[in-house]
């Protein structure tokens, strides 16, 4: 059984620094072998990586390309896609826009996404995240690979930066040298860090590779 100890924090702020928030309340707890897990958002906020919507001057195109988005994605807003634009540049938006087009007429989603990256699927919009950053557009987190292996430098563990969801949806945004990505989202599915009311946006995942080897060789013994 894997044992996963959610820990819960005090809010994090862009006041903070998350290595030194990763060793305040996992460095006790921490053995080498485990993995400490830490949401992407939260490592976003500690690098002041937020803005107000009205802070953003959002130009015709961010106005124009916002009104094709799904209605409950993050790029909803003339904000966030100005801001999408800004993190990948204007011509990828475009590239991704018509991709998504064409996926629609193909009745395939993800296109947008696929062309567009992973900077501009980790925006999360207004009331995307916990108070009070709840009216903010938070990006993803720059040098997440850094972040991850600064953390786990300081613990002697290994870390992973993450954006999970309820649906078991899970992108490895950075990890420390020698983490096994491809394995990291089944190990993490059930979302274990919890960004809301919740408040523990660091997760300690004991003696993980020993639960992955076990789930490997379930994996190569089925027919």
């Amino acid at each position: 059984m894997v044992v996963k100890i959610p820990l819960r924090t005090h809010l994090i702020t862009e006041k903070d620094d998350i290595v030194q928030v990763a060793e305040r309340y996992a460095g006790r707890l921490a053995e080498p072998g485990d993995l400490i897990v830490v949401a992407e958002s939260v490592v976003a906020i500690t690098q002041g990586r937020l803005y107000r919507p009205e802070e953003v001057k959002a130009g015709y195109l961010a106005r124009f390309l916002c009104r094709y988005t799904k209605r409950h994605g993050s790029l909803t807003s003339p904000a966030t896609m100005q801001l999408a634009m800004r993190e990948v540049g204007t011509w990828r938006v475009l590239l991704a826009a018509g991709a998504g087009a064409l996926g629609r007429v193909l009745r395939k989603p993800g296109f947008f996404y696929r062309v567009a990256g992973l900077p501009v699927a980790l925006i999360d919009d207004v009331a995307g995240t916990m108070p009070p950053f709840h009216s903010y557009i938070v990006l993803g987190p720059r040098h997440a690979d850094q972040v991850a292996q600064a953390i786990a430098d300081r613990l002697g563990v290994d870390a992973v930066i993450v954006d999970a969801n309820d649906l078991g949806k899970v992108d490895v945004v950075g990890a420390s040298c020698g983490v096994p990505r491809r394995l990291i989202p089944a190990l993490l599915s059930d979302n274990p860090c919890g960004n809301y009311e919740q408040q523990t946006p660091l997760t300690l995942v004991k003696d993980y590779r020993t639960q992955l080897k076990r789930s490997e060789a379930k994996r190569e013994r089925r027919p």
